[in-house]
């Protein structure tokens, strides 16, 4: 569905803005009022893509879009999560600190994170099953997942491998 989102340009933007939020974990720091404005435009960025692709009723998208802000919400703790995870792992990656002993909690932060996105996602297709059918359901969960295949692609790309 990638190739078929409406709003390409605007995906690219969400992976430009995970650069300037990922890089600087293993490199330097960037201006909390920078990232706090980055996040701003991506989570514009993101709700316009999701808008240019759900085709809602009128009807449909006062319904919708409370929901979408609440999963944006729960979404954005796990996003959290991902980020101290891997600031905590550019930690030790700049200070050739990295031991068997600190992996394999980051091992397991990682998991748990992974099942956090999955129980949310659980959590909320019955949330959104009450405001659309099945079938836009079916699509917002694609437009989802599509948009956050990027964003981690990109932040694998970043991320050196363990040494």
């Amino acid at each position: 569905m990638l190739g078929s989102l409406r709003a390409p340009l605007l995906a690219t933007t969400l992976m430009a803005v995970l650069v300037a939020f990922t890089t600087p974990a293993l490199t330097q720091e960037q201006p909390a009022d920078t990232m706090e404005l980055l996040r701003q435009k991506m989570k514009a960025d993101k709700k316009l893509v999701v808008g240019a692709n759900m085709d809602l009723t009128e009807s449909e998208a006062q319904r919708f879009w409370p929901v979408y802000e609440n999963y944006q919400r729960d979404l954005q703790k796990i996003n959290q999560r991902i980020m101290a995870l891997i600031e905590s792992y550019a930690a030790d990656y700049r200070n050739q600190s990295l031991t068997d002993e600190k992996a394999k909690p980051l091992i397991d932060q990682a998991v748990s994170i992974e099942q956090a996105e999955a129980k949310l996602k659980r959590a909320y297709v019955p949330k959104l099953s009450k405001v659309l059918l099945a079938k836009k359901v079916a699509r917002y969960m694609q437009i989802e997942n599509k948009m956050r295949a990027i964003v981690k692609y990109d932040l694998a790309g970043g991320v050196p491998l363990v040494q």
